[in-house]
Order: C-alpha cells, then sequence, then structure tokens
C-alpha cells in the first residue's frame, strides 16, 4: 500500500493513511470539516473539545499526529504543547498548531514550544 505523507516526524517517521490523527478544536465546525478531510484521505480521526480532552485522550492512544487550535478550553494549545513535549511517550508525535490569530509572531511562539508546524485558520 501506497502511504501518503503530509507531516514528518523529528525521527524522520512520516504519518501516513490508516494512522490516527488527534484533531483538538473548541470549534465544532472545524473540527467536522478537518476530519472529514482526513477521513476522505484514509485517516482514521479522534478529536478533543479542550485542552485536558487532548491530553487525556493523547495519553490513553498516541496519535500519529495532533492537529492542536492554540487557544481552547481548559487551557491552552500551548501548555498541551509542553506537557506534549515532556512527556517522553508523547514527545515525537508531530503537532500541527493551528489559529485565527494572525499575529506575526505566532508561528515562532509555537514552534519555540515544540510545534512541527503552524496553520493559519481558516485551514
Amino acid at each position: 500500500m501506497r502511504r501518503l505523507y503530509f507531516v514528518t516526524a523529528p525521527n524522520g517517521r512520516g504519518v501516513g493513511v490508516k494512522d490516527t490523527i488527534l484533531v483538538a478544536d473548541d470549534d465544532p465546525v472545524v473540527v467536522a470539516v478537518l476530519s472529514a478531510g482526513l477521513r476522505e484521505r484514509g485517516f482514521m480521526v479522534t478529536a478533543a473539545a479542550d485542552a485536558l480532552q487532548a491530553m487525556m485522550m493523547a495519553r490513553r492512544t498516541p496519535p500519529a499526529a495532533i492537529l492542536l487550535e492554540i487557544m481552547m478550553p481548559g487551557g491552552s494549545g500551548f501548555e498541551v504543547l509542553k506537557r506534549l513535549r515532556s512527556n517522553s511517550t508523547l514527545s515525537g508525535i508531530p503537532v500541527v498548531a493551528m489559529s485565527a490569530n494572525n499575529d506575526p509572531e505566532l508561528p515562532a511562539k509555537v514552534q519555540a514550544v515544540g510545534a512541527d508546524a503552524f496553520l493559519l485558520k481558516p485551514v
């Protein structure tokens, strides 16, 4: 089976079809649109509506990658990133941070905390 890569982790492992992606966003429309697009491309998707739920889901069943909204209830995406990167089991998961905030410094800020990439919404 041909693997379609959209993210490459620091360890060189690509995220391919049939892998699970965690979409963490408090906007149900964003979750639905991203989930539908990922499923159409062969990925399995789980979703979290806040930062606490995102961390619990990542710990329970580590996903192949995470799409993470920076501003969510229950803690920020920055907090989630810090916790992921400090956890030896979860630290290698590629994280793509997302935000509608068009602050030109935000991409550098999230990457400094451990995001592998940044997407400005709408995605």
